[in-house]
């Protein structure tokens, strides 16, 4: 049987791949082949959703702050509604935290603000008085409407000609005759160009196609979903910042009239269908009773998902050195999201051989910063 033939393969439809190859989809005929059932299943289907660009290592920060015109005017006929609402971040620190604080306001400068701990209680009144003794807050935060930008770039994918494949795991995947040839449980397919953005999967598809690996460590974060304390207004976690703990050992966050609570786990895992642990939801209930005035009695949903970092935290965009057409778009930690609209922007310019995109050079990124030789050859 005779292969099925693009110009580019994108493995991993979750935002990521998603999004890149919406980006490519002018370059020719582009292939997004995802392994579920549907695109979105693992990563990108379980995020918290929030964009802020006081959160992340250097370049995830800017790639944030390239990515704020098209959060705030999208100007695609695939959205419906605005991508972002404003929602806000506060930090908080106790007494024995004001050494991470300190250098949390040294790092973030002025993309946060100093607030006094009236102040920050008056912004979330469920916190526990005396608890806070410094805080800062991030104005620019929001909720991201993760779904509909997921739809967006995969609307935008097939309106330009682009394929989506799913039950489409890869099975096998080498070099032919110059081009990559992925054998899938769906078929066989051939490009000149593979871009591996298989999120927590994407070391095992390079050493699948013998490619060095990068040191990809997925890492198991939990999530619960819990009413608001009784007597609560209605509207009032509507207009609540979400809370995030200065040494991230915990974050809450207002979801749809509820709070989504989370441990800040990272805890290493294979790469895998993620489920909660009871022990990190017993961590995670215990840390936000301690510093809120909340008794969760009962657990509306939970679940985990998987964000997967390399050494430096920093996600990697670059041909692989040692295999001519692979091309790397992993490890955005839990940083993929907020990011999605620049960082596709600019892998889908470095899998064509151009220039970092204008936008994205003026904020700093610069191809060696994303790049897999930065990792000294893998992992």
């Amino acid at each position: 049987m005779a292969d099925d033939v693009y110009d580019i393969i994108v493995i991993g439809a979750g935002m990521a791949g998603a999004s890149v190859a919406a980006e490519l989809a002018g370059a020719g005929r582009i292939l997004l082949i995802e392994a579920e059932g549907r695109p979105g299943y693992h990563t990108t289907g379980r995020s918290a959703a929030l964009f802020t660009a006081a959160y992340g290592p250097p370049v995830i920060r800017a790639l944030t702050r390239a990515s704020v015109p098209f959060y705030r005017n999208p100007q695609s006929p695939f959205v419906a509604h605005p991508l972002l609402k404003d929602r806000g971040v506060l930090f908080i620190a106790r007494e024995d935290q004001a050494h991470g604080m300190a250098e949390l306001v040294s790092e973030l400068g002025d993309a946060v603000r100093p607030i006094d701990p009236d102040t920050a209680q008056a912004q979330m009144p469920l916190l526990r008085p005396g608890h806070v003794a410094q805080a800062m807050m991030d104005d620019s935060a929001a909720d991201i409407d993760v779904d509909a930008l997921h739809q967006h770039y995969l609307k935008a994918l097939q309106a330009a000609g682009g394929v989506v494949r799913t039950h489409a795991g890869v099975t096998a995947l080498g070099r032919v005759a110059g081009d990559w040839v992925v054998e899938t449980r769906s078929g066989r397919f051939r490009a000149a160009v593979v871009v591996n953005a298989a999120g927590a999967w994407a070391d095992e598809i390079a050493a699948m196609a013998g490619v060095s690996r990068i040191g990809l460590v997925p890492k198991r974060r939990t999530a619960v979903l819990i009413d608001p304390p009784e007597g609560v207004m209605p509207d009032s976690p509507a207009v609540w910042p979400a809370v995030v703990d200065v040494d991230e050992k915990f974050y809450i966050k207002p979801d749809a009239g509820r709070l989504l609570i989370s441990p800040a786990d990272e805890t290493p895992s294979a790469p895998c269908d993620a489920q909660p642990e009871e022990l990190d939801v017993a961590i995670c209930i215990d840390r936000i009773e301690t510093a809120f005035d909340i008794a969760v009695r009962r657990i509306e949903h939970k679940w985990a998902g998987l964000r997967s970092f390399v050494a430096d935290k920093a996600p990697v965009a670059g041909y692989a050195p040692d295999a001519p057409g692979f091309f790397w778009l992993a490890g955005q930690g839990g940083y993929g999201i907020q990011s999605a609209p620049a960082l596709s922007r600019t892998a889908a310019a470095l899998v064509l051989g151009r220039a970092v995109p204008d936008d994205v050079a003026a904020e700093g990124v610069e191809p060696w910063m994303l790049g897999a030789e930065r990792l000294g050859g893998g992992a």
